[in-house]
């Protein structure tokens, strides 16, 4: 399979480690009461020292994240949980208040504002590509916003493109038009017939944020600023065009289980992602957007139905914690203790996960410092999963 930078599973060529190597070195219990010999000789759990022993048991393996935080927040109450460290090089520690790639996670946020427009009767789900961007290619026209965002459009998927992977390959740091993403699969027709199944693609999102600025007539960054950051109070998210990440940010990393970790934090310009993973963000912001989004503060009741349609087995990507299904720009994950929506991603030294209950009173980010996916290490994902699944089960039962 060729390799896809953009949500979906991609490694740093060897070539390019030299360069971007530089900077490292190296249940709660019942109710019920018991006889206090009893109660000194079964101790209630410490499920946090559970929690954070299975965080130090993923950073503890040969090809686990150099650092990982989760954030679970249950109303007004915060329980920051790391492991490992932030930055190899000067060993600090994870902060949620550290930036970094969020990767496909930034699906969600376009979804955040195609809804918005939606509720202002901008857009509708049923307006096509053929009606709001004309000028893309003829045999993508019958496709609906709903089918982008809930990927049964049946778009080519341009990070899939030879001529894609052809220029990030050679320059991994190469500046794109982000508005003419799609351009690298406009001779392409669609996979499928549009709404007849369900497939992940990096250019729904694309097609979702293009529809948006040509139903306003405003800059896709400033909408996600309007819409989005200003109403949940996000203060330090932002969609660079560049490499670069704000300091201070938890590095990421890929594994050479002979050479050590290899920070590719800043290896590859987010301009290549966009709308479909270029956000940067932070573990306390992106649990301010989950909780919002989740719980349905950004739109109407009336739009938020027709987003939690869900289409059973859809896996967003990589899967997240249990059963997956997909609705609009939005997925829920059902485990063993509950139910939980939210997205998933990854890219290059970074593996996120934001979920939150349907009221948006609890919720859990998840962010790893290593890309991980179904192809890209899928022993540490599966990993992965169970641990966020667990902590899921403290989510909802704490």
């Amino acid at each position: 399979m060729s390799p896809r930078p953009y949500g979906h599973a991609r490694r740093i060529r060897p070539s390019l480690r030299l360069a971007a190597a530089t900077a490292v070195c190296g249940a709660l219990l019942g109710a019920s009461v018991l006889p206090a010999q009893a109660a000194d000789r079964n101790p209630p759990p410490d499920r946090g020292a559970a929690l954070r022993q299975e965080l130090r048991a993923l950073v503890e393996r040969p090809d686990g994240p150099p650092g990982v935080v989760a954030v679970l927040r249950d109303g007004d109450r915060t329980k920051v949980y790391r492991a490992g460290v932030a930055d190899v090089q000067s060993g600090r520690p994870p902060s949620a208040s550290d930036h970094m790639r969020i990767a496909s996670v930034a699906k969600a946020f376009s979804g955040a504002v195609a809804l918005s427009l939606v509720d202002r009767g901008r857009l509708r789900l049923d307006d096509t590509i053929g009606e709001v961007l004309p000028g893309q290619p003829d045999q993508w026209h019958e496709v609906t916003l709903r089918q982008l965002l809930n990927h049964t459009s049946g778009l080519p998927d341009y990070s899939a493109s030879q001529g894609f992977i052809d220029i990030i390959s050679e320059d991994p740091r190469h500046h794109f038009e982000s508005r003419r993403l799609l351009d690298f699969v406009a001779d392409e027709d669609l996979a499928f017939r549009p709404g007849s199944r369900y497939a992940y693609s990096n250019s729904d999102n694309i097609a979702v944020a293009l529809m948006a600025e040509a139903a306003t007539g405003r800059r896709y960054e400033t909408l996600l600023r309007e819409l989005v950051y200003r109403p949940l109070g996000l203060t330090a998210t932002s969609l660079p065009q560049g490499y670069r990440l704000p300091e201070p940010y938890l590095h990421g990393y890929q594994i050479d289980l002979q050479e050590g970790p290899v920070d590719v934090s800043e290896a590859i310009s987010a301009s290549g992602a966009w709308a479909a993973g270029g956000i940067v963000s932070t573990p306390k912001d992106l649990t301010a957007f989950i909780r919002g989004y989740a719980g349905g503060t950004l739109i109407s009741e009336r739009t938020r139905r027709e987003q939690f349609r869900f289409i059973p087995g859809a896996l967003s990507q990589p899967p997240g914690p249990g059963r997956t299904a997909a609705g609009l720009a939005l997925y829920r994950y059902t485990t063993r203790c509950g139910t939980v929506y939210g997205h998933t991603g990854n890219t290059p030294g970074y593996t996120q996960l934001a979920a939150a209950t349907a009221d948006g009173k609890r919720s859990l980010t998840f962010s790893i410092t290593t890309q991980t996916s179904l192809t890209d290490n899928p022993d540490l994902l599966a990993h992965v999963r169970e641990v966020q699944e667990d902590f899921v089960c403290a989510l909802l039962r704490g």
